[in-house]
């Protein structure tokens, strides 16, 4: 099982924010999560960026992969993000 971080749009049209989730990569964006580590309000100038960053660690300490936006809001809040595949 292939386990992504991405975001998940929620809100009202014109005033997104999103959550960033842990889900299999194979289930639609709206689908099922597995953990919700953290959301994102681009609209909103403070308090933008909100992340558990215990859980991301952990999420990323097993093998999730992030998408290439919730890498760059990573790197915004200090998280190394390196990519390198789990060796078995």
């Amino acid at each position: 099982m292939s386990v992504s971080m991405r975001l998940k749009r929620f809100g009202s049209k014109k005033r997104p924010y999103y959550r960033v989730v842990v889900q299999d990569s194979r289930t639609a964006p709206k689908g099922k999560t597995i953990d919700e580590v953290g959301f994102y309000r681009p609209i909103d100038a403070d308090n933008q960026i909100q992340l558990n960053t215990e859980k991301v660690q952990d999420w990323l300490a097993k093998g999730a992969q992030p998408s290439p936006t919730v890498k760059g809001l990573l790197n915004k809040q200090g998280i190394a993000v390196n990519r390198t595949p789990v060796q078995e």
